[in-house]
């Protein structure tokens, strides 16, 4: 074998295993994603589970809210069925459904916490009080996952746009960037106390 052939032969195989590491980054990248996607999804569920022991409880005082309850319900419903379909698939589409349907039981909660400054009694009760405190900390819980997924696809996106990943990626199964996922500011549900001297 002559030098020629040998130093082709180190370029194919150099190549070969670029080519190899390209692919392995863009699954290692798409599998991160993916994983604080369903990191989102457990809190997301625990959010869910919550919401209707804190509409029982707002129900004993909230008799002529009914409306008002049954809005939080049925968008806490929807979020949760476009949630299972999103977690089957974590495409662009269900993440766009999942985030209107978030936004809307983000504005359906806000409503709620509206009309229940109107009934001290309720917001005084220790029940409703434990409730608001964990749903603060699910809710707190979801923006940190939320932030740590969109860090996740924002990378993956950023490596597959490169040069010369961008030329591989639609042949290794990675056609397009993936969504971030982007949800109205969670802060209008738990509204701050308002202090009077």
């Amino acid at each position: 074998m002559d030098v020629g052939s040998i130093i082709f032969l180190v370029v194919v195989v150099g190549a070969v295993f670029y080519v190899v590491s390209i692919y392995n980054t863009l699954v290692k990248l798409k599998n991160r994603y993916e994983n604080g996607f369903s990191q989102i999804e457990v809190q997301l569920k625990r959010r869910y589970d919550l919401i209707p022991n804190l509409v029982e409880v707002a129900k004993g005082y909230m008799q002529h809210e009914k409306e008002t309850l049954e809005a939080v319900i049925s968008a806490r419903n929807e979020a949760a069925a476009l949630l299972k379909g999103a977690a089957a698939t974590v495409s662009d589409d269900a993440l766009k459904q999942l985030s209107g349907a978030e936004n809307a039981l983000q504005s359906a909660l806000g409503k709620m916490n509206i009309v229940m400054e109107d009934y001290p009694d309720l917001k005084a009760n220790e029940n409703m009080m434990q409730l608001s405190e964990e749903l603060t900390t699910t809710e707190n819980r979801v923006a940190f996952s939320r932030q740590a997924f969109n860090d996740a696809v924002t990378e993956y996106n950023t490596y597959r746009q490169t040069f010369p990943p961008v030329f591989f990626a639609g042949m290794f199964g990675h056609p397009t960037n993936a969504r971030l996922l982007e949800f109205e500011d969670s802060a209008q549900i738990q509204a701050a106390p308002k202090v009077d001297f």
